[in-house]
Parts: C-alpha cells; sequence; structure tokens
C-alpha cells in the first residue's frame, strides 16, 4: 500500500517481511518436495510431514525475531492465549495442501498473514512448486508474481468450486447451470484461484480453520471478491477458537446466492 504522496506505505514494510520469509519458507519445503519426506497423522486423518514443522520452526524464528511483540497462530504450533494479548498476530499455515504435498503434487503453499482486530492487514502465499506468489495489503491491489489480479465479471453460468452438497444446492438462476471445478487439495491456493479470476466461487466445507484462509481472504478481498460466512459476514480472525463454519467466497450476485446456500445447509 503507497502513501498519498506516493512515498513508501505504512504497511509496507510488514508485507516485504512477510513476502521474504515466505520466499524462504518456500525453498525450505522444497527441500523436502518429492523427496520421501518422513509423515504422520493427525487424529489419524490429516498427514503432517517433517517439511511443515521445519517451515514452522523457520517462520516462528524468524517473524518472531522481526517482531518479537507480535502474536503468533500457526497449524503446527501448540496454541496459546498469550497471542490475544497482543495488537498484530501473525497467522500462519507452514504448507497449506500438506496432502498434495506429500503425494508429489504441485498445488501447495506456504500461507502467512498479519492480523490485527480480526481483520488481516496483508498476506502472502508463496506456491514454491508453482514459482507463484500471491500477495495483498489492505488499500492495495492484490497481485500474482507482481501484476495485478481480479475477480472474473458475472456469469450465467459459473464455474464454482467446494463440497458436492453445497454445489448441488447453490439454486436460483444457477440451477443447472453451473460447471463443478476439479477438487482443489489447498483451499488457501483455491482462493487464489478465485482472486486471479480462474473460478467464480468456491465453498468451504465446516471446519477449516485461520490459519487456511486468513492470507487467501485478503488477496480475495483486493481483487474484489469476499469470503463471508452464513450470516453474510466477513470473517474475523485470531479470535479466541480458530475453528471457522461452512462459508462462502466469491462476488456479485453468485455470491449472495452461495450465501443463501449456506444459510439453509445443515451439515
Amino acid at each position: 500500500m503507497r502513501a498519498p504522496d506516493g512515498g513508501p506505505g505504512p504497511l509496507d514494510d510488514e508485507l516485504e517481511l512477510i513476502r521474504s520469509a515466505a520466499a524462504e519458507a518456500g525453498r525450505i519445503a522444497l527441500g523436502y518436495f518429492r523427496k520421501d519426506p518422513e509423515v504422520w497423522m493427525k487424529d489419524g486423518k490429516s498427514p503432517v510431514s517433517e517439511a511443515d514443522f521445519a517451515v514452522d520452526a523457520f517462520l516462528r524464528d524468524a517473524l518472531g525475531a522481526a517482531r518479537p511483540d507480535y502474536g503468533w497462530l500457526s497449524e503446527e504450533t501448540v496454541d496459546s492465549a498469550e497471542r490475544l494479548s497482543a495488537r498484530r498476530t501473525f497467522v500462519v499455515d507452514p504448507i497449506d495442501g500438506t496432502r498434495a504435498f506429500v503425494d508429489g503434487r504441485d498445488v501447495w503453499c506456504v500461507s502467512i498473514a498479519l492480523v490485527e482486530d480480526g481483520r488481516p492487514l496483508c498476506g502472502v502465499l508463496n506456491c514454491p512448486a508453482r514459482q507463484e506468489v500471491y500477495e495483498a495489503a489492505t488499500g492495495g491491489m492484490a497481485k500474482k508474481n507482481g501484476t495485478a489480479i481480479a475477480v472474473k465479471k458475472p456469469s450465467g453460468a459459473p464455474v464454482v468450486a467446494g463440497p458436492r452438497p453445497l454445489t448441488d444446492a447453490l439454486g436460483g438462476a444457477y440451477r443447472g447451470k453451473l460447471t463443478l471445478h476439479p477438487y482443489v487439495p489447498s483451499l488457501a491456493y483455491r482462493v487464489a484461484m478465485l482472486a486471479e479470476g480462474a473460478i467464480d466461487g468456491t465453498f468451504v466445507k465446516p471446519n477449516s480453520h485461520d490459519w487456511d484462509l486468513a492470507a487467501a481472504d485478503l488477496i480475495l478481498q483486493q481483487a474484489g471478491g469476499r469470503v463471508l460466512d452464513a450470516r453474510g459476514a466477513p470473517l474475523r480472525y485470531a479470535t479466541p477458537d480458530p475453528v471457522l463454519g461452512v462459508l462462502a467466497a466469491g462476488s456479485g450476485p453468485l455470491l449472495d446466492a452461495m450465501v443463501k446456500t449456506i444459510a439453509d445447509y445443515r451439515d
């Protein structure tokens, strides 16, 4: 974000910090990618690899050293209530799309957001296996590899991603007219696809977490879209409970219809 006089904006230093940290984290992750990293199962159903832990440790040390008074919320760090007293909090997913990562697929990214008062100030998704970097700061443009991106213009035949029960339930003017996009294993990357106009919308099933969406949410917002809950309200991050409910992401009339769909949704 630039200042009115064209000089550096107040978030430029913060964005550069997380951009640089995400780039190094991506290089660390690539050191394990397609090299048979050790993998464990969390709760018997969700994989975590030694790469996740290595990236988490690097980011915690690097960002903590640069901003020691900021809070920390990460998928791979045991949560602490101490973060709730911080004015700003880093919200991190060391590798979003770990299942794809351990399977050798390239749809995964390092996700870092800086949150204040529940809303992201800046966010970066570094997708090193695809050589893609998405980023945004409040008041500025969403970018992919330095080029501005934006959501698609409204369409009567949208491409929508997400769980089949929700896409099937999307009614109104869109009933029978949408195309279901194939499964994307990284939720953050899926929202980034929406921000750059590759798809029109996505539903998000219940029980995603702050670290999955905080950075991608801001990137989508600055690209002209939104992530909303079943009340049609924007999300708040780095609250005491990082677990999120069923969500809709998109723009324009399609998003309105998607919010109505999730408001009526019963898991």
